[in-house]
């Protein structure tokens, strides 16, 4: 799946905030030695004292004046931003960043903003696509309530890079699934095999000190059932959300989720082993789910009530599996079977961290105050977590169960 063929124009006016092309030069001029030289001086044509402003009406005759060089869609979005300027001005720089296609904060909300409609018609209506951007349209509308950042996504995506960091995920813990079944001879429920939890990557409270377990235990699952639940939910909802998102951003919900798995077992079931990718896929969904009902009458996906009702049943009933074999008789008494509460860190980070991740798209979140208010929660809950793991075990006087 590569770049696809130009879009109908619904698709194309909205997409010119992604790319502005620029001004060509008259034929007979020579090119400019830089484009911001170029764009000075079709600007200090309307601004002849040199202010660094021109009112919107000059910025209107601009347009006009350079109107045979642009296309017709990228002069209407351009006019959307002059009729956001609620002062009436617009600075040289703004005309620089929108023309040389830098995108800005201002020019976003012009075109949210702007009294001119750019265009009604819905990306859905658009005819003609091949499977490639069929499928580009059906992810937009999955995962994003707007339909200005659809259309500016569906124009952009080109998959590269490709959603590589939940595919990665999912094929090592397939990969180590099929190697311990090989190894231990057992596939349906590893877990109770005498030497599933001697593996060096599960996450023991006797080895809390072994920081890397924090994270490895995602490698290891409890038995095909516990696989197979989770690479479902981790690529019909993470492969989407990365498309959209970014790598850096779902592997931050995903890593986040992890760690917040682990470390909320180490508090509230302090005797329990943990194996599973079920924090970081919980902390996925739940934040799909919960941006989802945030945005309810803006997202557009189809069955979206019955897709809710399916992703909810599938993580009840592995987080009901989870729960069963807490409590089942141990393999290996005295050590009882992985904990389930790495489910429900997950689901926290998933609807604090992860809501906000997902709601601002194509955003800086470092300009995000709640984004920094949920940073720094779980900040104090790891933190919390490591001072927990290092004294409370011997404050509390807690017999731990030898490791395996």
């Amino acid at each position: 799946m590569g770049e696809h063929p130009s879009p109908g124009p619904a698709v194309a006016a909205c997409a010119e905030a992604e790319r502005i092309e620029e001004l060509e030069p008259e034929a007979e001029e020579q090119p400019p030695a830089a484009p911001e030289d170029h764009w000075k001086v079709l600007f200090d044509q309307f601004d002849p004292g040199n202010t660094g402003y021109i009112s919107t009406c000059k910025f209107r005759s601009l347009l006009e004046s350079q109107s045979s060089k642009l296309d017709p869609h990228k002069r209407e979005v351009l006019l959307a931003l002059a009729d956001s300027h609620a002062d009436g001005q617009i600075c040289y720089q703004d005309f620089v960043n929108l023309i040389s296609n830098k995108r800005s904060n201002s020019f976003r909300q012009a075109i949210l903003q702007g009294n001119r409609r750019l265009c009604s018609k819905a990306l859905l209506e658009e005819k003609g696509l091949n499977f490639s951007q069929r499928l580009i349209r059906h992810v937009a509308y999955e995962t994003l309530p707007r339909e200005i950042d659809r259309k500016w996504y569906y124009d952009s995506y080109t998959c590269c890079p490709p959603p590589w960091f939940m595919i990665t995920v999912t094929l090592l813990e397939v990969a180590f699934f099929l190697y311990n079944g090989v190894s231990l001879d057992q596939f349906v429920l590893q877990v109770t095999h005498p030497r599933y939890l001697k593996n060096s990557l599960v996450y023991h409270p006797q080895l809390r000190a072994q920081a890397w377990r924090y994270l490895t235990y995602i490698f290891m699952h409890a038995g095909i059932e516990h696989l197979g639940l989770n690479v479902v939910l981790q690529l019909l909802v993470g492969v989407p959300l990365e498309m959209v998102h970014g790598a850096t951003r779902i592997a931050l919900v995903y890593v986040a989720g992890v760690v917040a798995g682990s470390l909320a077992v180490s508090v509230a079931d302090m005797t329990a082993p943990v194996v599973g990718s079920s924090g970081g896929v919980y902390a996925l969904v739940s934040a799909h789910l919960a941006n989802i009902v945030m945005n309810w009458s803006g997202m557009k996906c189809q069955f979206k009530l019955l897709r809710m009702a399916v992703a909810l049943i599938c993580m009840s009933m592995e987080f009901g599996r989870a729960v069963w074999l807490r409590f089942h008789p141990s393999a290996y008494p005295p050590c009882p079977h992985p904990s389930f509460v790495a489910h429900l860190g997950g689901v926290a980070v998933g609807i604090t961290l992860g809501v906000v991740i997902l709601r601002n798209y194509e955003q800086r979140l470092q300009d995000q105050s709640l984004w920094w208010i949920f940073v720094a929660m779980y900040t104090v809950f790891v933190l919390f977590a490591v001072f927990w793991n290092i004294f409370a075990y011997t404050l509390l006087d807690l017999k731990l169960p030898p490791p395996p």
